[in-house]
């Protein structure tokens, strides 16, 4: 394929010109704990990863207490988008959308952040809805699920929020590429962030501890009456969850012992209902500072891992399953997905931000 033209920003050098593979595309994704970028070129089986970026920032860090964003939190996330912005540039990137979700959709100064951002560093990010990101979720993980199943549950723990889709497997493996029927879907405010703020763990884990955030979860999902028709699939073991988010990925790594942590070993793994439950145990045997060792969690997840591990061990008490499916993949790739899709026909495609000459840069459109 020919290399794509250039853009007309001629201070950018050669070497940072849209790859011979293609034009590149941007995702970004900003929740409320991390800031997750991921650059590719279309490919026959999807898209090949340019450039991947990702960053714990904690944005909605105390947010649950105040209903707003505090100054570091905001402080740490533009210091991850303006990277991100300058990898966007660099890699002449056509066509970006930027997300963000629970965080700025429930901080009482969310909108003041976006348009501090877009000031900052040019980027124009959308706070979309639980429904839509939860749809771009399952989009994301469209080459996990298993079409010999008649059902899923596609399971989204973020840090601020949790979103769960129900989607209708039969009849569909003959359109393995397209989102299929989602049934019902549930966004419940409870992340790994609010839920650890929410139970603060002391000097050591406890069985008790870890049982009350669990209750808790099911308490805001067993009022969701919605996917009830599904529910004699699920009891039949007719039907899979798949687990996308850091927390999950984590523990699939400590299942497997991976001296590091390696994607390529995590994403797409079964695991059973038993050895997520082992898992669990396993970290609640653990102290912080045990977790924080651990080269699968490392410091920055050791206190939220137990919180994700009780939203999953909720949602698989509500909704049993023999087998979880562990993603390394989500809403980022639902975004790309549907970008490299999308022809551009009522949209002129815009290229990443650019500097102005007065070096103020322009907004990213999304």
């Amino acid at each position: 394929m020919s290399e794509a033209p250039r853009a007309p920003d001629t201070r950018l050098r050669a070497r940072d010109r849209t790859t011979k593979d293609g034009p590149c595309y941007a995702a970004l994704d900003l929740g409320t704990n991390n800031c997750r970028l991921l650059i590719a070129t279309p490919a026959a089986s999807g898209f090949r990863v340019v450039e991947a970026y990702s960053r714990i920032v904690r944005l909605g860090e105390g947010l649950s207490q105040t209903g707003r964003l505090s100054e570091a939190a905001m402080d740490r996330a533009l210091a991850a988008l303006s990277v991100s912005a300058e990898k966007v540039r660099r890699r002449r990137v056509v066509k970006l959308r930027a997300v963000a979700t629970q965080a700025c959709r429930s901080a009482e100064n969310g909108e003041a952040f976006i348009a501090r951002v877009a000031e900052e560093t040019g980027l124009n990010l959308q706070v979309i809805t639980p429904q839509e990101e939860a749809r771009l979720s399952v989009a994301g993980c469209l080459g996990l699920l298993d079409h010999k199943a008649q059902a899923a549950l596609v399971v989204d723990v973020g840090g601020g929020s949790t979103e769960m889709s129900w989607v209708d497997l039969t009849g569909a493996e003959a359109e393995i590429d397209r989102i299929p029927p989602i049934k019902a879907w549930l966004s419940i405010p409870i992340g790994v962030v609010t839920l650890a703020e929410r139970f603060p763990e002391g000097e050591m884990a406890t069985e008790s501890w870890f049982r009350a955030m669990v209750e808790t979860v099911k308490a805001e999902i067993s009022a969701f009456k919605r996917a009830d028709p599904l529910r004699p699939i699920f009891e039949a073991d007719a039907a899979h969850l798949i687990g996308t988010s850091g927390a999950i990925t984590s523990l699939a790594g400590m299942h497997l012992g991976l001296e590091r942590y390696d994607r390529s070993q995590v994403d797409g793994i079964w695991m059973t209902r038993d050895q997520c439950d082992g898992a669990a145990q396993m970290l609640l045997a653990l102290t912080a500072a045990q977790r924080a060792q651990q080269p699968c969690i490392g410091p920055d997840r050791a206190d939220l891992v137990l919180a994700g591990a009780a939203i999953l061990q909720a949602v698989q008490e509500l909704w049993p399953c023999s087998r979880v499916r562990v993603a390394d993949r989500g809403l980022r790739e639902g975004v790309l997905m549907s970008l490299m899709s999308d022809k551009g026909g009522r949209r002129r495609r815009r290229r990443g931000p650019r500097r102005r000459r007065s070096g103020a840069r322009s907004k990213v459109e999304a």
